[in-house]
């Protein structure tokens, strides 16, 4: 995982969007931000992980928070994805990876002893001042979204 803290201040990031915007960090400031990490659009964990977060979609407006999926996948891909599943928040395009690094998401993984590089599924609460709150490193998909709707409203 990265050598982001809980405290430390969320980096900073400026990417484009499902739905053609662009999202900055800085504009969010004043409101929590849920910052999560996948490792591609349209696969069962990363699907099953974006209909948890529609389905609780709600509970997160309420709470005053934002969610932000982020993968290295690009737009168009996104775009799919987020209208195939009816997805009320945008997925952010880090195609060159550069918000991956920040985040420390980017790491060697295996696979059937084969190793590669990709994302690991990751989770940071921002809180309003832009702060790290809370990370969840190394998600696990069930009840991961409740979990992090709790911190969200403490």
């Amino acid at each position: 995982m990265p050598a982001l803290n809980v405290g430390d201040k969320a980096p900073l990031f400026d990417l484009p969007t499902s739905g053609g915007k662009r999202i900055s960090l800085v504009d969010l400031v004043g409101k929590h931000v849920i910052l999560y990490f996948y490792p591609k659009d349209d696969t069962p964990g990363c699907t099953q992980e974006a209909k948890d977060f529609r389905d609780h979609i709600d509970a997160f407006d309420n709470a005053g928070a934002i969610i932000l999926g982020v993968s290295k996948d690009p737009v168009k891909s996104h775009d799919k994805f987020s209208e195939k599943y009816c997805l009320p928040f945008p997925l952010l395009a880090d195609v060159d990876g550069t918000l991956c690094d920040a985040y420390g998401v980017w790491v060697e993984k295996s696979m059937y002893g084969k190793k590669y590089m990709g994302i690991q599924r990751a989770t940071f609460l921002i809180d309003q001042r832009g702060n790290i709150q809370e990370i969840w490193p190394k998600v696990s998909v069930t009840g991961h979204v409740e979990a992090v709707l709790k911190a969200v409203q403490q």
